[in-house]
């Protein structure tokens, strides 16, 4: 009765059928917690529980006995989960003895037919059963061929001999067209068969029963006479007599019987033998099979063959099988070499490596297939990533070589062949690799140490990640969770792994380490000191790396960060290739700093200028930044867990001393695109790829004098010190440089400075002929303030100087209104600082030479009193108190006539003077 257990169920018994003591594997589900929880297992009827070996709730080992019935079920019982059911049958094969002879109790008659088969042909062990076991009519046509029958009933035969035997095949294949009735009489004559050869041996006894009564009777009575004459120890007894005729007659019946029995043995020993062979054509077969299924890698079928003749034969007694299982074993041991070679094949993928060890395991390969895999794709690796170094070095060299090819005799050429021909039994092996694995050298026009390590870092991405993988696996011991019930081994496997751990972390961290000092050797070198600069380095021959090239490697060095990441490495085998990010970063704001402070070529006929009047190299100075800050935007960006470019102090004083630098160049080209009639650049460093934008003002005309020129910058001055340096240092914000404040103090300072100069230099272009017109435009014509005619108006050198003060404010206004004020101011306060000169040196003045003194001061004064400074007021108030007074009111009327004729005869040049624009 169940005890709250499930009862036990047989689903499986292998093999299905056998002869008495045959051993049997049962599965099923519940078969038993422990071997005193099984307390029954009948098989067919038999008690097999003294023969029962229980494996597992699922596994049973017994082996059968003498049934009852030929077919039965398998029941098991258990404490606690009772007695159980089965699905299951097995059916048990009794002896037959087979044989030319019939029993017979009695003395038969020889017979004329020789009863021997031919001597030639090999009789099978059940050649003497019946060809047609029914007894009825057998079709002599086929009318369904073997093809369709094997088809219609896969795995099974028409053979009754055959394991597999199907009845139905058999008799749609020999009595299709036999009716129901017929197959039912059929029936009925096998049952008789199978009776009268139960009933055998008992119908012999039955059919000699007389004889042995007399047998009896002459054996009683011969004892009774014994008996009688007490002669049994008399020699020539009675006796003797009958002893010597039963030796007579068995020396007789041997001598008639030996040829047959002889013969009898014999075929006894060809039918046992194919007996055997027949029954154990799976070992005797299992060689060439082996053979077959590796020819065609069919490992899986192999291993489980294997499996099962190891069970069966592993142990075995018989000369025989042990002969052929050696054999069997010969073969397993070549197939352990062949899949140990597959699995240290380079390149393979870790779905093949995993298949490979599992392999291994299955068969017990001798030693640790999945840690030798391990340390050859170590091997191999760091193989691979010096062999890509020497591939891509040598083709940089050949390259640079090439171009010197017409020399005569080049030191580079017999160099660079010896150099291959050391290295190239060694790279030779990667080439395919490196061909699949985005290893082989690109066609784009890129330096070799871009392509070394963009093929470096996608060789570690391709195969590091499986290295990883297989080491887990072979730690949590998930390469053994496939090979069955190898618990045991299981566990040894992950503690062998464990003690191996120290080992594993000495690889990785080699190759993470020759990883990084390749990279540092190709893209930064100037860090690497020693022998490792030696070792890994030697790429300065090949040039400079450019800013975007610097700043794309940054990404490739930051995606094999991530990617190794992602395989949870742990993070402090990490620190070298962080530390590398990081140093790679600074280097590519460096450069691209470095690059952005040759501005000169943007001063290449850049004179054209805005509707603005300002030039348009400070828009291209912007663009040039802009450009610059955006191409290391994803470089001062932090990903996560990377530190700022900027945390160090020394490097936010470097970046803010480049970027100081940068402006004090752009203000250095700015100052030459002013001074310099036709500027140029002395260096072709500028980027091709930004945008060109020249929008021409004055119709788009270019300044044609050195004037023109001034005033342009001194108005791109102003705009720079109003609007572009505040763009520039918000741009620096928003891009997240250090210090933009001293960036742009730095900027207004030269900006200012320059401003300076340059208006110096214009006034002092445009003030020395005004001044200098002054005296010889006074005192033309012989004048003299003590002896001159009555004043007929102001005189023409004066009108001349507001004529060229008029073409001053033109030039100024058509380029900048803002400087108009500026430009006239200091002019005015030129001249009237040499009027105020001029008159102090006079000694006398006539009553005429007093009032045109005072109309020519008044009408200069007055005309630009909009542009007038303190220091030019402080001049006119001083050449006034130099002047005498006019006493007379004529000479006051005189004077207000002739200031009214100035201003109305010069009203229209007079207009520019009256407000400041």
């Amino acid at each position: 009765m169940s005890r709250g257990r499930p009862t036990p169920q047989v689903t499986g018994i292998s093999p299905k059928e056998g002869v008495p003591w045959t051993k049997v594997t049962i599965r099923g589900e519940n078969l038993g917690t422990s071997s005193q929880d099984l307390i029954g297992l009948t098989i067919c009827g038999h008690n097999c529980l003294l023969t029962a070996d229980w494996i597992s709730h699922s596994k049973i080992i017994c082996r059968t006995g003498p049934a009852k019935d030929d077919r039965g079920d398998i029941i098991v019982t258990t404490r606690l989960g009772g007695q159980g059911t089965s699905t299951v049958t097995f059916r048990v094969i009794k002896f037959i003895k087979i044989d030319i002879l019939e029993p017979s109790a009695v003395w038969l008659e020889e017979f004329t037919t020789d009863l021997r088969p031919g001597r030639n042909k090999i009789a099978s062990p059940l050649s003497l059963r019946p060809t047609n076991p029914l007894g009825i009519f057998m079709d002599s046509e086929k009318q369904i061929s073997q093809e369709e029958l094997a088809e219609m009933f896969p795995g099974m035969s028409g053979d009754f001999t055959s394991e597999t035997f199907s009845p139905i095949w058999y008799l749609i294949e020999n009595h299709h067209s036999c009716s129901f009735n017929t197959l039912k009489v059929g029936a009925s004559n096998l049952r008789k068969q199978a009776l009268r050869k139960d009933e055998g041996g008992l119908s012999c006894v039955k059919g000699g029963l007389g004889t042995f009564f007399e047998a009896q009777d002459a054996l009683s009575a011969i004892h009774q006479k014994l008996e009688k004459e007490g002669t049994k120890t008399v020699e020539g007894s009675m006796t003797e007599d009958v002893e010597y005729i039963l030796d007579k007659a068995n020396t007789c019946a041997d001598a008639l019987f030996q040829d047959v029995l002889h013969r009898k043995d014999k075929a006894d020993a060809t039918r046992n033998a194919l007996g055997i062979l027949q029954r154990f054509k799976f070992l005797f077969n299992l060689p060439l099979t082996i053979d077959r299924n590796i020819q065609k890698g069919d490992y899986d079928v192999v291993i489980n063959d294997y499996e099962k003749a190891k069970s069966l034969f592993g142990n075995t007694e018989v000369h025989i099988f042990q002969k052929v299982y050696a054999e069997v074993e010969i073969r397993i041991q070549s197939l352990q070499c062949l899949l140990l070679e597959k699995l240290l094949e380079t390149p393979s993928t870790l779905h093949d490596q995993k298949r490979y060890i599992r392999y291994l395991s299955d068969i017990r390969a001798p030693g640790d297939p999945a840690w030798q895999c391990i340390v050859g794709q170590h091997h191999w690796l760091l193989q691979l990533m010096l062999g890509c170094r020497e591939r891509f070095f040598l083709q940089g060299a050949e390259s640079r070589c090439a171009v010197a090819s017409n020399w005569p005799e080049h030191p580079c050429s017999s160099a660079t062949r010896v150099a291959r021909s050391e290295v190239q039994h060694r790279t030779d092996g990667f080439h395919s690799t490196m061909v699949h694995g985005n290893l082989a050298p690109t066609k784009e026009n890129v330096q070799p140490q871009v392509q070394f390590a963009e093929a470096l870092t996608n060789a570690v991405l391709s195969h590091l990640p499986s290295l990883w993988k297989l080491w887990i696996c072979y730690v949590n011991g998930s390469l053994f969770s496939e090979t069955g019930e190898k618990s045991d081994q299981l566990e040894k496997a992950k503690r062998i792994a464990r003690q191996k751990q120290n080992d594993f972390r000495k690889m990785l961290t080699e190759l993470l380490s020759v990883l990084v000092k390749l990279l540092r050797g190709a893209l930064l070198s100037h860090s690497m000191s020693g022998t490792d600069k030696t070792k890994y380095g030697g790429w300065e021959g090949y040039g400079e790396l450019k800013s975007h090239d610097i700043a794309r490697q940054v990404s490739t060095v930051r995606e094999t960060g991530e990617g190794l990441a992602g395989l949870d490495i742990p993070a402090d085998m990490l620190v070298g290739l962080q530390d590398l990010t990081l140093d790679l970063r600074i280097h590519a704001v460096t450069v691209a700093l470095q690059h952005a402070a040759n501005v000169k070529q943007l001063a290449i006929t850049d004179w054209l200028q805005n509707n603005q009047g300002i030039a348009s190299l400070p828009f291209h100075f912007e663009q040039h930044i802009r450009f610059m800050l955006q191409s290391l935007q994803d470089v001062v960006k932090c990903k996560p867990g990377e530190v700022s470019v900027f945390l160090q102090e020394s490097n936010q004083k470097m970046v803010s001393d480049m970027c100081v630098n940068i402006v004090q160049a752009f203000m250095g080209c700015l100052e030459d695109l002013a001074t310099h009639p036709y500027p140029g650049t002395d260096g072709a460093h500028f980027t091709q790829e930004l945008p060109s934008r020249h929008t021409g003002g004055l119709n788009g005309t270019l300044p044609s004098s050195p004037e023109e020129r001034l005033l342009l910058v001194l108005n791109t001055c102003r705009s720079l010190a109003q609007h572009d340096f505040q763009a520039l240092a918000q741009l620096l914000t928003m891009h997240e440089f250090p210090n933009p404040n001293i960036v742009l103090e730095s900027g207004l300072s030269a900006v200012s400075h320059l401003d300076n100069k340059l208006f110096e230099d214009y006034v002092e272009k445009k003030a020395d002929p005004l001044v200098g017109a002054l005296e010889p435009g006074m005192y033309a014509g012989y004048f003299d303030w003590n002896d001159c005619l009555a004043p007929s108006g102001v005189r023409n050198y004066l009108k001349e100087v507001l004529m060229s003060l008029t073409a001053v404010h033109a030039e100024v206004f058509a380029m900048s209104r803002e400087l108009v004020s500026r430009v006239l101011s200091r002019l005015i306060e030129g001249v009237a600082e040499e009027m105020a000169r001029l008159l102090q040196c006079v000694h006398a003045f006539s009553t005429h030479g007093t009032v045109q003194a005072h109309l020519e001061l008044y009408a200069f004064q007055h005309s630009t009193s909009a542009f007038h400074t303190p220091r030019s007021r402080q001049s006119f108030k001083q050449a006034v108190t130099l002047l005498p007074q006019i006493n007379t009111g004529m000479d006051r009327k005189l004077m207000a006539d002739l200031v009214n004729r100035f201003k109305n005869n010069m009203k229209l040049q007079l207009i520019c003077f009256q407000t400041v624009p």
